[in-house]
């Protein structure tokens, strides 16, 4: 794995503040944060995703909040619509892993 640091919270103190790093072999994001508080948690669970999706969080994922100004360090689409590489998520097709073939 390699990764390469996208940004901090600006003006950050010495120890726990938004972190954004990209993994430059799947080109997922990493993302250090401030836990979600229980009302957000309910109140996103509430709204859902899309339909028949559990609303559960699993024990191996978590609600984060991203602060608005940490949109910046967050890798803009290459190609219209989205990220070089990622997979769409309505994208049925079967993953090439990023090789069109072409």
């Amino acid at each position: 794995m390699s990764f390469q640091f996208l940004g901090i919270w600006p003006n950050t103190p010495d120890d726990g503040s938004p972190t954004i790093w990209l993994d430059d072999t799947t080109g997922d994001l990493v993302i250090q944060s401030w836990k979600a508080d229980e009302p957000t948690v309910r109140a996103v669970r509430e709204i859902g995703s899309v339909p028949g999706h559990s609303t559960d969080v699993p024990d191996h994922e978590t609600v984060i909040r991203l602060p608005a100004n940490m949109l910046q360090f967050i890798p803009r689409p290459k190609e219209a619509g989205r990220v070089a590489g990622a997979a769409d998520a309505n994208d049925n097709s079967e993953d090439d892993g990023g090789n069109s073939g072409t």
